[in-house]
């Protein structure tokens, strides 16, 4: 039978119970702030340089690109949320391999803070993207009758993001330790494998789930892009 991870108190601090979500979800941000830190400290700009550094560019390149062309606006501007939603639930997934590891992913209490962070990023960009006055403007179009049910569409949409992330983090963790349990000596590895690719798969869905969420007011001039720019220049 699987836990719930809220349920799982690990120890305390200052008389707060700290559970098996925030014990892992702590594991994978240590990770991730010393991968950066490895990857950054000795950033060149030479030919030559870091597998760390080269890994960087190329997962930082590629989420970049890929907020670009779903969103249509400057991606710097979204990266940082957005690279962090995948990092934070790829990572998380892959560490599935270790066999006493728990995904914080498959947790309620840490998809719903993710799908929070999404509901509080929506409005936020939307009024740095087109002002106050302009994104307000969207719940009234394109009749002010729809208002409840474009105000409704903002909670459901953020709302469907958590349930999704775990229904589908709790439904792998549980079909995997079932088949595990009855063949446990010819199923281990290709499980693995298949939570493994499921896993990144889910990290892809809820970021750019979020991409469209948090950039759906966009800008009223174009982007443009100053390396195709500069490019075209020369």
């Amino acid at each position: 039978m699987i836990d719930n991870l809220d349920d799982i108190i690990v120890f305390s601090m200052f008389g707060w119970p700290i559970n098996a979500t925030l014990v892992w979800s702590w594991v994978v941000m240590a990770l991730l702030v010393g991968a950066s830190w490895a990857a950054t400290r000795t950033l060149k700009t030479t030919p030559r340089v870091s597998l760390f550094q080269t890994a960087l560019e190329m997962i930082v390149v590629t989420i970049r690109t890929q907020i670009k062309e779903v969103s249509g606006d400057n991606p710097m501007k979204y990266l940082p949320i957005i690279g962090t939603f995948f990092l934070f639930i790829g990572i998380s997934n892959l560490l599935t391999v270790i066999p006493w590891f728990r995904p914080p992913t498959s947790s309620l209490s840490t998809t719903a803070a993710f799908a929070l962070c999404v509901f509080c990023a929506m409005p936020y960009y939307g009024i740095k993207n087109a002002g106050i006055k302009r994104y307000l403007k969207k719940y009234v179009e394109p009749t002010p009758i729809l208002t409840p049910l474009n105000i409704l569409s903002d909670f459901s949409s953020t709302f469907s993001l958590a349930v999704r992330l775990y229904g589908n983090m709790l439904s792998g963790t549980i079909i995997a330790s079932v088949l595990m349990m009855l063949t446990p000596f010819l199923l281990p590895l290709p499980m693995q494998i298949l939570g493994l690719v499921t896993g990144m798969i889910q990290a892809y869905i809820f970021a750019l789930l979020a991409i469209v969420y948090v950039s759906a007011v966009t800008p009223a001039e174009p982007f443009v892009d100053p390396f195709l720019s500069q490019g075209k220049e020369n």
